[in-house]
């Protein structure tokens, strides 16, 4: 964009201003921010929060947004590096820190365990008969917010950013979905850009554009003690710190020295949701630090047990009381991430809410590139405004879901583990027989997915002694189910269905359509009537946005197999600017058909058998070929049936609408019976998926990683002359040498399951992190991925850190499984008898 165009900034927290001076930093100074309450205290989160910042997470974007938050506020004298110290007292917790210092060492944070002993030590007014050990990060400390958004103001106002503070926006003008300013009373502010960092009152400003923003305002307690004997003249007065910033998450307690008192953060009190309308009304002129809109009174008896517990850890609170308390506004959203990027639905409005001080400097660096450059050089899907179903965005599952997240915020949750409420809100036209198998649920997008079925357990006495799952440990146990052996067993030596109707699935059609697909894919979409092709979509620097399939249904009707909403919002905005006329293509249509139709996966070297026996349609190998499609009858049923499998085994995804799905599985399952069919789940379809080299967007490759380095520089057109998104950069790419690429690693010894996100080792090195694993039936090994340096060969051993106990794996080469792709196209049909290949 322009550095001319007006950009509007609506919040002077420590989001707003970070963004204003991210974007000075960039060349641009027309920019105005908005702020409803006085500069100097703006009101909102920022105004109030304690300025925690620990880096370590599971989301490896969100651990780099606080890293770089971290360092530009210790660059703005904004920043004290007390380091971080998480304390044990349960034996779970415990495990859980070796877990976590997995997470800090893949994303190359400093870390360290400490014993008992070595807590006390760095911090001697803990209690020593609770603390069983502790995870130690010296990076980590406080963020002086109040300090830095003044600091921020002072600097982009000199460079000529303009700030109107009590000035509120009653709201947002569009035309032709773009938007055009904002109203201010009376007033109207032209802009080519308006970017809410409103907070919690970003609900509101969505409103204006008729926008859901899914988040809700939550009251957090939060108290100063009297003073401390422990910590008498220890610190400058009154918001001094030395000690490390200390988190107690078994009784989700945090808390930080304020001089010579605590600060003490609790979580342990019921949700205490906070709508703006039912905030108190204080005009601009009457805030103060303890009278403000994100400062409701404080409740003592909420607090109680908390105050009880903060006693036990830090025995020195009993000889104080609490000085002062307030119930402060913070957001949370369904999953308990930000909510970032540029709505689909009027170009030129960006959100960056749900955002905490932890992360505000590194998402406000994002949101600058995305408006600058089109991308942030940070993978962006975890927290990506667009990443939402529209059931997600309904207020009840937002109230319900943010509240629980608030409830769990320091939970030791597995990564499997469900959420309970709010169930059954999307099933397949399956649902009815899955249960009737007996189906274990567990839930995504909204969905109910089939991670395996209790009625395949009948096989369990049946299956070789070659495919057995492994003896695990407790938590790779967890969500699990040796019945995923079963159904592994079944795919690859008889017949299984699968239920892929949640895969998200849009129809493009119009004569645009398929320029549309040419432009932003890297494959040729231009291919005959029923053809299928694999390809991925990029950015403007080469990194991977998503990988999708793309269906020719007809001359102007395609379907593509997507990875989710983010993908649908980002083909839709390139649909609206291609019927605009601003690029060329003709008129295009996108219709997400997902909810309407459903598909089984039929796969296993008896699939042609059980087919055969219910349709006239030519389903042989020169009939169907392999990435190719055909529209069929099956026993009446009008499927679209698509010749490819992510399992590694002959078979078809088989599309229907949704009124026909009970049928085409009651017809599929029947006629399979005596060739061994059974229903499978998503836990042997990882494990499959895995031993032929499958690639998971969001995991195994993103917008950080180009196609080379994640395998799959197949899935570029070669003789593909035309222009599409990415090409130039991907021309740039092919000049350099790749220096890391992602590798197949093969476990050493079959009972050592990883889960992902552990840290790989050479030596005493991290040179990579696992990003997708699972046990893989078919060779009897755990298979783990993972970037390594270019410089690693197959046969090379690396270790994979799996809470602290080193694992040795071998660098192999994949696919694990039929490499020669013979039992993918149907060339070897007989059943993999022999289970073992050799790795």
């Amino acid at each position: 964009m322009s550095t001319q165009q007006h950009i509007v900034i609506i919040g002077a927290g420590i989001v707003g201003t970070n963004l204003a001076d991210e974007l000075v930093q960039r060349g641009h100074t027309n920019i105005t921010v908005l702020e409803q309450g006085p500069l100097d205290l703006p009101g909102g989160s920022t105004s109030h929060a304690p300025g925690l910042v620990f880096q370590t997470n599971p989301s490896r974007s969100m651990t780099k947004f606080a890293t770089y938050t971290a360092r530009k506020l210790a660059a703005l004298d904004c920043f004290n590096p007390v380091g971080g110290l998480e304390v044990a007292t349960t034996e779970t917790r415990l495990r859980d820190l070796r877990r976590r210092h997995g997470y800090a060492k893949s994303a190359g944070l400093e870390a360290q365990l400490l014993s008992a002993e070595q807590c006390l030590e760095m911090y001697p007014l803990l209690n020593g008969q609770l603390v069983l050990g502790g995870l130690y990060l010296p990076g980590d400390g406080l963020a002086l917010a109040a300090k830095a958004v003044q600091k921020l103001v002072a600097s982009t106002s000199e460079a000529g950013v303009a700030y109107r503070d009590r000035t509120e926006v009653i709201g947002i003008e569009q035309e032709n979905g773009r938007v055009t300013g904002v109203w201010l009373g009376e007033e109207f502010l032209a802009a080519d850009i308006v970017v809410s960092c409103a907070g919690f009152w970003g609900v509101e400003v969505g409103k204006f554009l008729d926008i859901s923003v899914p988040l809700l305002p939550l009251a957090h307690q939060y108290v100063k003690t009297t003073k401390v004997k422990g910590l008498e003249g220890r610190n400058e007065q009154p918001n001094g710190a030395s000690l490390p910033i200390l988190r107690h998450q078994d009784q989700d307690l945090y808390f930080r020295e304020h001089g010579d008192s605590y600060g003490i953060g609790s979580y342990a009190h019921k949700p205490m949701p906070s709508p703006v309308d039912a905030l108190p009304k204080i005009k601009a002129e009457d805030y103060t630090s303890q009278r403000m809109p994100s400062s409701l009174d404080f409740t003592m008896e909420d607090f109680l047990p908390a105050w009880e517990a903060s006693k036990g850890i830090l025995p020195d609170l009993a000889e104080t009381d609490i000085a002062h308390g307030f119930n402060g506004i913070f957001s949370f959203t369904p999953d308990g991430g930000s909510l970032v990027g540029q709505s689909p639905k009027v170009q030129g409005f960006y959100l960056a809410e749900a955002v905490w001080v932890t992360h505000s400097a590194g998402i406000a660096r994002a949101v600058a590139e995305l408006i600058v450059d089109g991308r942030s050089s940070i993978e962006l899907g975890e927290a990506d405004v667009n990443r939402f179903e529209d059931i997600q965005l309904a207020p009840s599952f937002v109230s319900e879901t943010s509240q629980q997240n608030f409830v769990e915020i320091y939970d030791v949750r597995h990564p499997l583990e469900p959420r309970l409420a709010l169930r059954d809100l999307r099933v397949s036209p399956f649902h009815a027989r899955q249960r009737e198998q007996r189906a274990f649920f567990l839930e995504g997008g909204g969905w109910e997915r089939p991670y395996w079925y209790e009625s395949n357990a009948v096989y369990l006495k049946d299956l070789p002694e070659q495919w057995q799952d492994p003896q695990r440990d407790t938590w790779a146990a967890k969500f699990h189910s040796p019945i995923a052996a079963v159904e592994a067993w079944k795919t690859r030596t008889a017949v299984a269905m699968y239920d892929m109707t949640p895969l998200k699935r849009f129809e493009i059609s119009g004569p645009g359509a398929a320029a549309l697909l040419h432009r932003l894919s890297t494959g040729n979409a231009k291919k005959s009537v029923g053809s299928v092709t694999y390809t991925l979509l990029l950015d403007e620097a080469g990194g991977i946005r998503s990988d999708i399939t793309i269906a020719r249904l007809e001359e102007d009707l395609f379907q593509v197999g997507a990875n989710g909403n983010i993908d649908l919002a980002y083909f839709t905005v390139e649909a609206k600017a291609q019927n605009e006329g601003r690029i060329p293509g003709g008129w295009v249509q996108i219709r997400d058909i997902t909810g309407g139709t459903c598909c089984i996966g039929l796969w296993g070297p008896h699939a042609r058998k059980v087919i055969e026996k219910l349709s006239d349609d030519d389903f042989s190998n020169e009939g169907l070929k392999y990435f190719r499609l055909a529209k069929a009858h099956i026993a009446g049923v009008p499927v679209s049936a698509w010749r490819l499998s992510y399992v590694g085994e002959l078979g078809w995804e088989i599309y229907t609408t949704a009124d026909n799905g009970q049928r085409l599985w009651d017809v599929l399952f029947e006629a399979g019976r005596e060739f061994g069919i059974i229903p499978a789940g998503r836990a042997a379809f990882a494990s499959l998926r895995l031993e032929k080299g499958y690639r998971s967007w969001g995991a195994d490759m993103t917008t950080e990683h180009n196609p080379y380095e994640a395998g799959l520089d197949f899935a570029i057109a070669k003789k593909k002359e035309e222009d599409f998104v990415g090409k130039a950069a991907l021309q740039r790419i092919a000049q350099q040498p790749v220096t890391r690429k992602l590798r197949c690693l093969v476990v050493n010894t079959p009972h050592e399951v990883v889960l992902g996100k552990e840290p790989v080792y050479a030596g005493e090195e991290v040179v990579g992190y696992v990003t997708s694993a699972a046990y893989g039936y078919t060779i009897g090994r755990p298979i783990a991925y993972s970037y390594l340096p270019a410089s690693f060969d197959f046969g090379d051993t690396v270790h994979i850190d799996y809470f602290g106990q080193r694992i040795a794996a071998t660098v192999t080469e994949d696919p694990l499984y039929d490499p020669q792709m013979k039992r993918l196209r149907g060339i070897q049909e007989a059943p993999a008898t022999d289970a073992k290949v050799s790795v």
